[in-house]
């Protein structure tokens, strides 16, 4: 995942992205409509509106038991019809308008997006109001004791609950399989999403992760499932510093005969997130584009 020396070089090489760059990107649709989640166990459902809003995508608040507690989540789904679920966990800055117009676009994909709160266990709801936030706010400082409760144990229980959650709602087709997508520190809970549930979670999709390759015998790219595609996309300075990474992927990936398509974009660290200073649109279209593939299989 980045750290505070990657956050301090993005702050250099590209300025830290501000609301106003932000709104310019088309984020503004949803800096409205991103209030903390309702806590009741049955939200009401809203349409997703605003000037970025996906045609015909609905948006629920909703509150999912978990073994720790009770976890608040955002679910996008099209309006009408069943469709394969995904999880799709947001970066280190948790929850905010960036990650949510990125989980409504997905929904406007045809699929039933979940998009939870990384850090429940601790906090309720959105922490920074972007990216630039986290960045000038001591984020690292305020999410450390948070990312603490995220362990691989307590990623895979709660992607149990997520997924259980996901099969009872009637917008999810549960003949079709569940994908996971997660960026810089959940990337590699799409890996535990796999191994907690693999007859379900048929799909990961890892967006510049980080940790994928250590040496905890709970290294994600040591519970890779055969039944289960990834795509497991890294940035050139993640490729950098650890070089070996995308080859202990893909020998981790034959070894259990798992599909994994492992890219090295021409990007840092962050890219894919429209709040990111390292976003890079045309290589993030890129890798929406590999990802759609991916759950295309779904």
């Amino acid at each position: 995942m980045c750290d505070q020396r990657q956050l301090a070089e993005m702050a250099k090489t590209s300025g830290a992205m501000n609301r106003r760059n932000f709104t310019a990107m088309g984020g503004a649709a949803l800096l409205a409509g991103c209030a903390s989640p309702n806590e009741g166990a049955n939200a009401q459902e809203t349409a997703a509106s605003g000037p970025g809003a996906a045609s015909g995508v609905t948006r629920t608040e909703v509150s999912i038991p978990t073994p720790a507690g009770t976890a608040d989540a955002t679910f996008y789904h099209p309006a009408d019809g069943k469709h394969p679920a995904i999880i799709m966990w947001p970066d280190i800055a948790g929850v905010r308008p960036a990650s949510q117009q990125m989980a409504e676009r997905l929904a406007g994909e045809g699929y039933a997006v979940l998009h939870p709160n990384p850090y429940y266990r601790s906090v309720k709801g959105q922490q920074f109001a972007d990216f630039a936030s986290f960045m000038n706010e001591e984020g690292f400082s305020k999410v450390g004791p948070w990312r603490e409760q995220n362990t691989p144990q307590a990623v895979m229980a709660d992607s149990k609950a997520f997924v259980a959650w996901l099969d009872a709602q009637d917008a999810v087709d549960t003949a079709r399989g569940i994908g996971a997508n997660g960026h810089c520190m959940t990337g590699s809970w799409t890996f535990y999403a796999a191994a907690a549930v693999p007859s379900r979670v048929k799909a990961a999709a890892s967006m510049h992760g980080g940790g994928l390759v250590t040496d905890s015998p709970q290294s994600p790219h040591r519970i890779m499932q055969a039944g289960t595609s990834y795509l497991i996309a890294i940035s050139q300075d993640d490729d950098a510093k650890q070089p070996g990474a995308k080859d202990a992927l893909r020998a981790a990936a034959n070894e259990v005969g798992a599909k994994a398509e492992i890219i090295v974009y021409p990007a840092d660290h962050g890219w894919t997130v429209l709040d990111s200073p390292s976003y890079d649109r045309a290589e993030a279209e890129k890798a929406w584009a590999q990802m759609m593939q991916l759950f295309a299989g779904l």
